[in-house]
């Protein structure tokens, strides 16, 4: 059994213009006069952290690392998320997935992926000069529009989407495999890894590769109904990041997973600040423990009602007061009397 660490805060949702959101510096201490010990940083937003020169200089990493450090806070991991979304999406997308890449490469797809294949990889690089060891990404989506049956989608289009998909990652997961640095792939509806089942194939078509992994984040589960328990069981190998998210569930007659295209507030499905929804973190950070997980609890902040300040602040408590510190001893050790053979063949009736 494992300690999990943290608490560690996802910066994406709190990174802006406006100060103290607008520099590492400050954001760092900000999250630190929360009681968070780490940080997750988004490769893609500049204002805190230049991925391509962390790519190849190892001086910045390490100054990046000191700006965080004065503050008590470490790097937990990098995020891909927007880049990773890159790699694949279907032209259904195009135009709303643009604004994901730098003005130079929109409405160019081909020249958009080779971008996004190439931030990923310096991503995975940038974390191999500062001594991280997974990574935070999206699969992108080739199949997501056909995700209901109807109409009847035609033999072998989610095999071929599901091949495509997995022949534009494995370049990249031998990059990570170099780096030693794991892909962290989360499971969330919108990618072509929405759940367990294809998470599998694609793990079959890249043929189990070591670095093909999962970032846990229950959230997206409790809104697609899925067992996230149960999940935590079958995945375990595979998981190596944790988002701690929460999430609620309330279906009425209008409206049930689907929720009707409404906005997120009136949803039947909705993020919700920690403590607020629905998930038995309890249960979570009680099985991660079990399994042994070694990474970080990190809170990744969505809610549709409370103030994002709030959130995080709430968050880091939350976060502290569940992490289980593992016992050196079990709890019966007072009881043992120490091993004789002799006795135990007697109480066996066996002597």
């Amino acid at each position: 059994m494992k300690t999990l660490k943290g608490p560690a805060l996802f910066l994406a949702q709190f990174a802006g213009d406006d100060a103290p959101f607008n520099s590492l510096d400050a954001i760092g201490k900000w999250a630190a006069s929360l009681g968070y010990k780490g940080v997750q940083i988004p490769s893609w937003d500049t204002r805190l952290f230049d991925v391509e020169r962390a790519a190849h200089s190892k001086d910045y990493c390490d100054e990046v690392k000191g700006t965080l450090g004065k503050h008590g806070v470490e790097v937990t991991e990098l995020s891909t998320h927007l880049q990773g979304q890159l790699v694949a999406v279907h032209p259904a997308y195009d135009e709303m997935f643009d604004g994901f890449a730098v003005p130079e490469v929109r409405g160019n797809p081909k020249a958009r992926q080779e971008w996004a294949v190439n931030q990923v990889k310096a991503a995975l690089k940038a974390s191999q000069n500062m001594g991280i060891t997974a990574h935070a990404t999206f699969s992108g989506a080739l199949a997501w529009p056909y995700v209901y049956p109807w109409p009847q989608r035609p033999a072998g289009l989610i095999e071929t989407a599901f091949d495509e998909l997995a022949a534009r990652w494995t370049p990249i997961l031998d990059v990570a495999e170099e780096c030693g640095v794991d892909v962290c792939y989360e499971i969330h509806p919108g990618e072509d890894l929405f759940d367990g089942a294809t998470f599998e194939m694609f793990l079959e078509r890249v043929k189990n590769h070591p670095r093909a992994n999962i970032l846990y984040d229950p959230s997206h589960f409790v809104l697609q109904q899925l067992d996230y328990l149960d999940f935590i069981d079958i995945y375990a190998d595979r998981i190596r990041m944790f988002h701690v998210k929460d999430a609620e569930f309330n279906p009425t007659g209008r409206q049930g997973v689907y929720s009707g295209y409404q906005g997120w507030a009136n949803r039947a499905g909705r993020f919700r600040s920690l403590g607020d929804g629905q998930v038995d973190f309890g249960a979570i950070f009680s099985k991660l423990t079990t399994i042994g997980f070694e990474g970080w609890a990190v809170l990744e902040w969505e809610c549709a009602l409370k103030h994002p300040e709030d959130g995080a602040r709430e968050g880091a408590e939350f976060i502290k007061q569940h992490i289980i510190r593992v016992t050196e001893k079990a709890f019966d050790d007072f009881a043992d009397g120490g091993t004789d053979v002799a006795a135990n063949r007697r109480i066996l009736g066996l002597s």
